[in-house]
């Protein structure tokens, strides 16, 4: 078939959400113009062997974020994304994040200003801190009409946790404005009376960070926001799954008919407590949270992923130097493990893990992977058609697959701006060969060739899955102070 494209992805397999085909892909001014076999151009890309797959999307990104203390970051947008597209991603959420006491508004425009330099598309997620009036009425609806539809909150951590009248004054006017809400579910008393007397008790290697951060302490925080989400109306998405107990609660939520959502992570696939306990201060490499739980707690979190309570698999990209008074040693060598910052890199990490546990390792098809990093995130969020599909009109981003070439995970392949990766030495088949961004190669060869800046900022409109349900325990909508007829 002879048409005008400007490529052709030939002799490929393709594999979306909804099945696996033979066919070329012919694509037109950056998106997909033509799915048939027999498709030419001038320009032909040869895909015979692999896999083509929709470009990751990675709704759970940190980058450039300015920290809480004197720790930080290790990636703007410039290496973060490098990283991204070296993973096979080619879109990400990342966020906008508020400091105590700041203006929401300003802190976009500047995370404007900092995602100039992304190589890949990008969205925001608003964080907020602290939910004054003025945040809440003033700053927050416009914010969210220019296209930043998700907001997050936490219910841990000094100096950005919030409280629950905080949190019930941020989630009412999150629906106001039509946002959804993504939380980190912890309960933050128990994580701090737990830490102190574990510390008290001279328990203090990275070791015992699971300890201070049990599932219960996950569990009840999910408990609690699904009560206040349900009182208010409001759609959430509790972030970082970290094992069956909790997933349940989801699930159970799910059931009674609420819109709750909920995503792991590839840390909670990959490691276990047990990587906590290494010599010296090598198990801070692992701290992040929640923490890792156990062995069996993992294969847990696969039934929640294969039923679709735990909808989407994403990084939890949170960079930090190990090795630097910036990073995981802020506090030194001999800190408590509750003084080393919480977080990991895995932006590149995603998809290849994601698919050796999952597809190699038989616990999920190719429909299902695709489905949990790039469709439904997409869906979920926002980004969709768009985004997150192989399908006519959709933007060209195209992942280029092998999924019988083994590799070797290693510092320099993830293409990160930190010193380290927990995934260092790691085995795992399946490996990109080349990432496409609205048709044009931005990884290949084992190089990031997508310049800085060409990365778009993706403003989301209002979408049907976000929409409150109109249902409310009481026959009183407390959000909008009216009867419920």
């Amino acid at each position: 078939m002879v048409l005008d494209f400007d490529a052709v992805i030939r002799g490929g397999t393709v594999v979306t959400s909804g099945g696996v085909a033979r066919t070329d892909i012919g694509i037109r001014d950056g998106r997909i113009a033509a799915l048939a076999v027999g498709l030419t151009a001038e320009r032909v890309i040869d895909a015979g062997g692999l896999l083509v797959l929709p470009g990751g999307v990675d709704t759970h990104v940190h980058l450039d974020q300015p920290g809480t203390g004197p720790s930080e970051m290790s990636d703007d947008f410039d290496t973060g994304t490098a990283s991204a597209a070296a993973g096979g991603t080619t879109t990400i959420v990342s966020f906008a994040w508020q400091p105590r006491g700041g203006s929401l508004k300003e802190t976009v425009e500047d995370y404007h200003r900092r995602a100039a330099k992304a190589r890949i598309d990008y969205s925001f997620h608003l964080t907020i801190t602290d939910p004054t009036p003025k945040v809440l009425e003033e700053e927050l609806p416009p914010l969210v009409e220019s296209g930043c539809r998700s907001v997050k909150v936490f219910m841990t951590y000094d100096g950005v946790g919030l409280n629950d009248a905080q949190l019930i004054e941020t989630l009412a006017a999150s629906r106001k404005a039509g946002a959804l809400v993504c939380v980190h579910a912890e309960h933050h008393g128990l994580i701090e009376y737990l830490s102190k007397r574990l510390v008290a008790a001279g328990l203090t290697a990275p070791k015992y960070h699971p300890w201070a951060k049990p599932a219960l302490v996950e569990r009840e925080a999910i408990g609690r926001i699904a009560a206040i989400a349900e009182m208010l109306d409001v759609p959430i998405q509790i972030f970082h799954v970290s094992c069956p107990e909790t997933a349940a609660e989801v699930a159970r939520f799910r059931a009674q008919g609420l819109k709750i959502w909920a995503e792991t992570c590839p840390q909670y696939l990959a490691f276990t407590a047990e990587d906590l306990d290494r010599p010296g201060f090598e198990g801070a490499k692992f701290i992040f949270g929640p923490p890792a739980r156990s062995a069996s707690d993992t294969e847990g979190l696969w039934h929640y992923l294969r039923d679709g309570t735990l909808g989407i698999i994403s990084s939890d990209h949170s960079p930090m130097n190990f090795d630097s008074p910036r990073g995981k040693k802020v506090a030194g060598e001999d800190a408590s493990f509750d003084q080393v910052p919480n977080g990991i890199p895995g932006l590149a990490a995603r998809l290849p893990i994601a698919f050796h546990e999952g597809v190699v390792k038989g616990r999920i098809d190719l429909e299902t992977f695709v489905d949990l990093v790039a469709t439904r995130p997409a869906r979920l969020f926002g980004l969709a058609p768009r985004k997150g599909a192989i399908a006519i009109g959709a933007d060209a981003d195209l992942v280029l697959w092998d999924p019988d070439a083994t590799q070797v995970l290693t510092l320099a392949g993830q293409h990160h701006g930190g010193d380290y990766t927990p995934y260092e030495g790691r085995e795992v088949r399946g490996r990109v060969v080349s990432t496409y961004l609205r048709g044009e190669a931005v990884f290949a060869n084992g190089r990031v060739i997508g310049p800085p800046g060409e990365g778009r900022f993706l403003a989301r409109g209002p979408y049907p899955e976000i929409a409150p349900r109109g249902v409310f325990p009481i026959p009183f909508n407390p959000v909008d102070g009216t009867l419920v007829v």
